[in-house]
């Protein structure tokens, strides 16, 4: 059986709108594009590094698979990101869509009308992990859905007050277990989570004294 996991760059309150620059995704008067880059440090990119060190197909939504599809293929040999660039352009990615035809990225195919349905589907086969990058509506559909098996999320010490975030209203209630994490030189805490069955509850009431 196949795994999602979600791996998202937020703020401290949750948002995850172009992470990577001011021009990645202005909708809904976002003015705090690029707010990754002045902590993106060492520790930062070895997170990354590990996170694309296993087998992988990337699992995106529309928007973001424009954004990497106009990038990504047009990277060169002698870039530094030049074995991330030929990592992505390699893999398959499943992409959540309404215009399959313009699909023009290799290795790149539609999920379907219900894209909920599709990914059941695949999880169930065999394969590598399913990864999703970006992608916030996508994600929130994952989340509501439960089928999310990991979080890895990257938290950065600002506060956007505003845009598109990892947790919609419709999240499914989950218990997780924290498996990893580490706080990186420029403040980013880096936590790894699996689901680990259902909400617990508790209480911290007293209990009354026995009377006699």
């Amino acid at each position: 059986m196949r795994r999602i996991i979600v791996a998202a760059f937020t703020s401290l309150d949750g948002v995850m709108q172009a992470p990577g620059g001011p021009d990645e995704d202005r909708s809904g008067g976002f003015a705090y594009g690029g707010w990754v880059a002045p902590h993106f440090d060492e520790t930062v990119g070895e997170a990354m590094g590990e996170l694309f060190s296993r087998p992988f197909e990337l699992l995106l939504g529309r928007r973001t698979y424009d954004i990497f599809a106009a990038h990504w293929p047009r990277v060169p040999d002698d870039n530094p990101d030049a074995d991330i660039a030929a990592l992505f352009n390699g893999i398959t990615k499943h992409v959540a869509t309404h215009r399959p035809d313009s699909l023009d990225w290799q290795n790149s195919q539609a999920l379907g009308e219900d894209v909920i349905a599709s990914l059941r589907v695949l999880k169930q086969g065999d394969g590598p992990d399913l990864l999703t990058e970006g992608s916030s509506d996508l994600v929130q559909q994952l989340l509501a859905a439960d089928l999310v098996d990991e979080l890895r999320v990257l938290v950065f010490p600002v506060v956007l007050g505003r845009g598109k975030r990892l947790f919609g209203q419709d999240a499914a209630p989950a218990g997780l277990m924290l498996r990893k994490s580490v706080t990186s030189p420029s403040g980013v805490v880096i936590a790894n989570y699996e689901r680990a069955g259902e909400v617990r509850t508790g209480s911290f009431a007293l209990e009354e004294p026995t009377k006699p």
